[in-house]
Order: structure tokens, then sequence, then C-alpha cells
């Protein structure tokens, strides 16, 4: 803020305070000190009002918000380039000199959020250090870790994934051993630190509309193994060619996925989190799909997404025998 305008919210703020108490003042000294009968001179609807002072305790909380306005003033900025005289607001850690992200000194939200944040580092630091140093596997086996990380899902993850982890529309579900990028504890934690972007491209305009109507029969009958609707007009066995010569390179020739490119296995059900009806799988088809896994690591931190990691991992691993874990992955 320059100089002027600095001065120009200085003064408007100071001559305002100045005026109200001037107005507060003088008013209360042109009033009776005593009460009386007698009334204003004015009727409202046959209400008449007397010509009595305000109350003392009336006046005094007038005089107190001035009061505090002034001490406001001078703690917090409100008076153009101002920063402040506020106590712990010189430093965010006034040991080492360390300075708030700006430079500047001062009260600001943005200084509030940043010493919270400093105060919340040095109490957990030292808790998420040591989860951080462990395997993903062990840390999903600490019951104090699988709180930390539920706390996380729920204030992050559930928004999209229900929280129950089970998905919503568009959105996978998180306990089962359906996974478009892979199952493994490395692979999920790398999914949550840089996030995933959809890449189903729109084959409407490559292979028509029959061509769609026919792959989504194919898909729906010969990899879901389910019965087209009576009067669908759709040739799965033209469906099968058009996968084969379109498809497979993402989702294979048997159609079940190939998770280093995000695509879902089409021969179970948990692939279809768009819904998996035959209208539902033109639709995908036709104009395709571009969800968005946003990335956590800047707004979480590694520390904390390891816990996220292996809280989700927990999901679909934690109560499964080794066989079992082996198959789902």
């Amino acid at each position: 803020m320059t100089v002027f305008w600095s001065l120009y919210v200085t003064v408007l703020t100071l001559g305002t305070i100045a005026t109200l108490t001037w107005i507060l003042l003088s008013t209360r000294k042109g009033q009776r000190a005593e009460t009386t009968d007698e009334t204003v001179g004015h009727s409202f609807d046959g209400i008449e009002e007397y010509d009595n002072p305000l109350p003392k305790w009336w006046f005094w909380l007038f005089v107190l918000t001035i009061i505090f306005a002034l001490g406001y003033l001078v703690l917090y900025p409100g008076l153009g380039n101002w920063k402040g005289v506020l106590p712990g607001y010189s430093y965010l850690n006034n040991e080492t000199k360390q300075e708030f992200s700006n430079g500047q000194p001062g009260w600001t939200g943005v200084h509030e959020w940043e010493k919270d944040m400093a105060k919340a580092d040095a109490k957990f630091g030292p808790i998420f250090a040591k989860f951080a140093a462990m395997p993903i596997e062990e840390v999903a086996k600490d019951p104090q870790a699988l709180k930390m990380g539920g706390r996380l899902f729920a204030s992050n993850c559930s928004v999209c994934h229900g929280s129950d982890a089970k998905g919503n529309y568009g959105f996978p579900n998180l306990t089962d051993a359906d996974w478009r990028w892979g199952g493994e504890a490395a692979t999920i934690e790398t999914t949550i630190l840089g996030g995933r972007h959809a890449v189903m491209p729109a084959w409407g305009t490559v292979i028509g509309d029959q061509g769609v109507r026919d792959v989504a029969a194919f898909v729906l009958t010969q990899l879901d193994g389910r019965k087209l609707p009576e009067d669908a007009k759709a040739d799965p066995a033209n469906g099968q060619k058009i996968f084969a010569a379109n498809c497979v390179a993402c989702h294979g020739p048997e159609g079940k996925g190939t998770p280093a490119m995000g695509a879902p296995n089409l021969t179970h059900p948990a692939a279809f989190i768009y819904g998996s009806s035959f209208a539902q799988l033109q639709q995908t088809i036709r104009y395709g799909r571009q969800g968005v896994m946003p990335a956590q690591e800047q707004l979480q931190g590694k520390d904390k997404v390891h816990l996220l990691a292996a809280y989700v991992y927990s999901l679909s691993h934690g109560n499964k025998s080794d066989a079992e874990k082996e198959q789902a992955e």
C-alpha cells in the first residue's frame, strides 16, 4: 500500500472514531440529568417518547466500544501500513528469529495460520516422522497410525470416495480388490502423492453411433457376462472387432485392463464407476472420461500422505490372509 493510501485509510478510520466520540459526548451533554414525565413532543401511532437521558450503562457501553476499537487498532493491522504491536508476531519463531513466509512482521490471518501450523508440526512432527520411516505395510497394522490416517481420509478424501471409502459416482471403491492404477502399497502412495488423470478418449466420432452401441454390447455381454436389453439394436460380434482394433491397447485383449495406464478391468463390475447399464456404457464410450484425482503432496506433505496410503491400503488388505493379498494384487 502506498504512503498516500496508508494515510488516507488512517485518517478516515481515526476520523470516524473521533466523530462518533464527539456525537456521543455532545448528545450526552445536551441531555437533562434528571428523569421527567415530559415527552419529546411527537407521537407515533399514539405512542409518545419521554424526554429522558440514555441509561448510564448504555452510554458506558458506547465508551467501552470506542476504547476497544482503539486498542484493537494498536494491536492489529487496521491503520494503513501499520502492522500492529501484538506480541509474538514479529517472527514465526521468536527464539530462532524465523520470519513469516512473506518476510513481514505483524498480525495477519496468514501469519496466524502459519503459527498454528508451526505448533502442530512441533507437536505431531515426531509422530509423523516415526511412521514415515516405516514401510506402509507395517504402518497399516498400527492402531494409532490407522486412526490418524482415518482422520486425514475423512477430512480430505471422503467428499469423493465417501465416508466409508466405498466410492461414489465417478469415484472408485477403495475397499475392494479392483485398482485402476494398482493396489500395491507403493503404488497407492504414488497415486495419492501425484494424483491421477483419466485418459479415456471419446470414440463417438471415430467409430460412429452404431459402433458405440456394438462395443457397449460386446463389453456388456462378453466381458461382463450380462444380457442386452430386448430393444437394443447392437451387434456384439462387430463390437468385438472394433474393440480389438481400438481398445485392446489400453484394456488388453481380454478386457482385463492395464494398471500402468489406469485402464480398468472390464470383466469386473467395479470397473464401471460411471454406471454399467447399456446406456451408461454408450455414454462412456461415446464421450470418454476425464476424471481427476488431485495430487496431495503439496497439500498434505509426504509424511501425511504416507499415513493416508497406509490407511487406504488397510481398507482392502487389513483383514486378508497372505494368499488373498497376493491374489488381489
